[in-house]
């Protein structure tokens, strides 16, 4: 095995959580723009992203600390389009999720070999944003 990079790592892990933040923020504000006749279980999706991004800032804060480093205050930066169709939210969204992907997937290459919780951290949170990637695709599907 080789050493962990910790400062990259916390680095990395900062940015990640920063990322995570701005989701909560992200998602709040999408759950508050749904409008239609289909506002309800979108607006309980998105409620459910932010809840999901809040959980996913808290882990990525514990690892982090628990490295010796220390969380950032900001957010990563959010551009607001006020553009507040469903399609167009999600399409945001997507976005927002490979992002997320891309992160983690980072993540996964710069504690690999290094750290076999790190790595099965990283893996854990690579399935769960290509989860999300499938769903949000799914639901495009309709406005294509």
């Amino acid at each position: 095995m080789k050493d962990l990079n910790t400062d990259q790592t916390t680095t990395l892990l900062n940015t990640i959580m920063e990322f995570e933040l701005a989701g909560v923020v992200r998602y709040t504000h999408y759950s508050l723009m749904v409008t239609g006749p289909n506002r309800i279980p979108i607006v309980d999706f998105f409620k459910a992203q932010a809840a999901e991004s809040l959980l996913h800032a808290q882990q990525v804060g514990e690892i982090l600390t628990g490295l010796e480093g220390h969380p950032s205050l900001k957010i990563a930066p959010m551009e607001e389009t006020f553009q507040h169709t469903v399609h167009d939210i999600l399409q945001e969204s997507l976005n927002h999720e490979q992002k997320a992907l891309s992160l983690y997937k980072e993540l996964l290459t710069v504690v690999e070999d290094a750290s076999i919780y790190l790595e099965e951290f990283a893996r854990t949170m690579i399935g769960q944003e290509e989860l999300h990637n499938i769903e949000i695709k799914k639901m495009l599907r309709d406005f294509s």
